[in-house]
């Protein structure tokens, strides 16, 4: 579905990513964990198109996403839910979901939509006319999650949904991120928080100052020791 081959990226003279290959197959939660700075937003830019590699392939469903505009990398299904949430905190929160349908002109489908992000988001069903600013940081989160769903992506791409979160919060979070898996909608997990990352996946990598310095079965890399010292505290 999603491959990376030999992805070099750069800012300015900093080199940020070395040569990193990964794949993400159809239905699946795949996790890239690793420390503040290692170069996990950036990968995640670069897939979406807000940033060039230097060298490199980047393709989904085999077409070459550098050579894709990313105004139009959306509308291949690919949705993107960044760091910090960028909610628009001026607009309502109906507002915030529709322009995450921007893409779309079945109007009742929208619509529909729309309820199903509210059945699945109670919250944002009782705040619908809350201007989004106000939300608490959960409930931003909450609607940066559901304007992403509301372009009926094929494959979500979330950096750091935990961050800045309360761990009751962070639950919730990760137990929507199960849900959305099961309803057929593969995930491509961004996180610091190792432990929780890795205990939804099924396949994962950890990336350290750029390069992937492991990969495989989300559960056996749970229980190595290199990663429980360096990532879960352990």
């Amino acid at each position: 579905m999603l491959e990376l081959k030999n992805v070099d990226i750069s800012y300015g003279a900093i080199h940020a990513v070395h040569n990193v290959s990964l794949c993400v197959n159809d239905g699946e939660i795949v996790s890239l964990i690793g420390a503040n700075g290692a170069g996990k937003t950036t990968i995640l830019h670069t897939i979406t198109g807000l940033k060039k590699a230097n060298k490199g392939t980047i393709t989904y469903d085999g077409l070459d996403l550098q050579k894709t505009e990313a105004s139009k990398i959306i509308q291949l299904g690919i949705a993107h839910v960044p760091e910090g949430r960028h909610i628009f905190p001026d607009m309502t929160v109906t507002e915030n979901l529709e322009m995450g349908a921007y893409i779309r002109n079945d109007k009742d489908e929208i619509q529909e939509t729309m309820q199903e992000i509210f059945e699945r988001f109670p919250r944002l069903k009782e705040r619908r006319k809350q201007i989004a600013g106000t939300l608490s940081g959960g409930e931003q989160q909450m609607l940066a999650v559901g304007r992403a769903l509301m372009s009926k992506p094929k494959i979500l791409l979330m950096d750091e949904p935990s961050m800045g979160l309360s761990p009751l919060l962070v639950k919730e979070i990760f137990r929507i991120i199960k849900e959305v898996h099961k309803q057929g909608i593969t995930v491509l997990l961004v996180e610091q928080n190792a432990k929780m990352a890795l205990s939804i996946a099924n396949r994962a990598y950890v990336l350290e100052t750029g390069s992937i310095s492991m990969d495989g079965d989300a559960n056996k890399l749970l229980n190595d020791e290199k990663v429980k010292k360096a990532y879960l505290g352990l």
